[in-house]
């Protein structure tokens, strides 16, 4: 798998340039093909997100026609489990820049043959992010308000402005970068750097943006103390750098057995030592954050020992948290072992707990409390109802079938297995 490597032109290659009426729509016809033919394993996995995203479509269509009610949201709490998988997704596509620094800037050799991945999980995730807004907004024909120069979009003042321009941003970048070397490739060319490597720069920083303006539109929120903090920012990008890389490590290891993709060790082993540290300092401002509520005191750490420990004999989110701990620091403690850059078993085992215990603390752990105790001092818990884990669960089914769709057309390609 890599982008670099230089393939040979035929001549009649060579009368189709990059424009060329003939190549763009072999290419599409092409993509096509390979998105839509396979094994029986893929065509089985194909039909299971099919099944549970048309359950999620189903739950969402429920909700549309009877409003928001048949969510477990209220006045009170107004975001759950759709902003918390929000909140998470993001990272979850800044993480990706984890393997596009290594490929661009030090020049690694292993990592740029891999690091499409990374670039495909981030549009993959963006794509959810994108859903995840919608379901939240209760009636999808308010989305427009969303749109630049079309809605009422209040720019520079609002977050939230700055949040939808980054985030449709780095999904522009990345299907650039990801559809000019995927073509360049059917092609048989060589990709010119100065029509890509300006926007894998971009998308360096980009992805950094996207994560620390989703912070700053939590932070920036007086009325919610549990938001307020500086480390905020920091901890977003920390588990950002655990939560995308340890995705990634998974998707090799599946893709090395199911697939027999030939994926050397080394990207592996790369991507371990940077969530090894990564994960520390994650459990490091958690740490931070935890000895300020609690040593401070006052009622601004009211969330904080609702979260925790609960409040007034209301306890909803403790087994949510502690379960994010455990699984946290079981993960850190399985990364810092030897064997965690040999043994395939230790690493998957480290990554799936380190991934499952960002989504809780990031999501559960994060955004719920914000709002628990309200603004009057009113404990009103919440609980995800089941048409939100349905929508919720159609969503990422629908994201998985990109991402695998995604690698089943550039897969091929990057190999040299499909040329025009």
């Amino acid at each position: 798998m890599t982008t670099q490597t230089k393939a040979p032109i035929n001549p009649a290659q060579a009368a189709h340039g990059p424009g060329s009426l003939t190549s763009y729509p072999r290419f599409i016809w092409r993509s096509l093909v390979l998105a839509t033919d396979g094994s029986f394993m893929f065509y089985a996995w194909m039909t299971l997100l099919t099944a549970i995203f048309l359950v999620g479509a189903n739950a969402w269509a429920n909700q549309v026609a009877h409003g928001m009610i048949v969510t477990n949201m209220t006045d009170h709490v107004s975001w759950g489990l759709y902003i918390a998988n929000f909140t998470f997704l993001v990272g979850v596509a800044a993480g990706g820049v984890m393997m596009v620094i290594p490929a661009y800037l030090y020049k690694n050799k292993p990592m740029h043959d891999v690091v499409i991945l990374g670039e495909l999980l981030a549009v993959a995730a963006i794509v959810m992010c994108l859903m995840f807004v919608t379901v939240d907004l209760g009636r999808p024909d308010r989305f427009w308000h969303l749109i630049p120069l079309i809605g009422r979009f209040n720019f520079p003042i609002s977050m939230l402005t700055w949040d939808v321009i980054v985030l449709n941003g780095y999904l522009l970048l990345n299907l650039h970068i990801c559809g000019y070397l995927l073509y360049m490739r059917f092609l048989g060319r060589t990709p010119r750097p100065q029509w890509y490597i300006p926007f894998v720069m971009l998308s360096i920083v980009w992805a950094i943006s996207i994560h620390t303006v989703t912070a700053f539109l939590y932070s920036g929120l007086g009325g919610r103390p549990f938001w307020n903090s500086a480390l905020l920012v920091p901890r977003f990008l920390a588990s950002a750098f655990v939560a995308g890389p340890a995705f990634i490590i998974v998707t090799m290891f599946i893709l090395r057995a199911i697939a027999k993709v030939q994926i050397s060790g080394e990207p592996i082993r790369l991507l371990v030592k940077i969530v090894r540290i990564t994960i520390l300092i994650n459990l490091l401002m958690l740490a931070s954050e935890v000895f300020t509520e609690f040593y401070t005191g006052g009622s601004h750490g009211q969330s904080a020992q609702y979260l925790y420990f609960g409040l007034h004999g209301h306890s909803g989110l403790v087994p949510w948290i502690w379960t994010a701990l455990v699984m946290n620091i079981v993960a850190a403690i399985l990364f810092l072992l030897p064997a965690a850059t040999r043994n395939a078993g230790v690493v998957i085992v480290a990554c799936v707990l380190s991934f499952l215990g960002i989504w809780i603390e990031k999501g559960m752990g994060l955004i719920i409390p914000g709002f628990i105790p309200s603004t009057l001092h009113e404990i009103v818990e919440y609980s995800p109802s089941l048409t939100e884990w349905k929508i919720t669960a159609g969503i990422w089914a629908f994201g998985l079938m990109i991402y695998t769709i995604a690698m089943k057309i550039a897969i091929p390609i990057l190999q040299g297995r499909i040329r025009m």
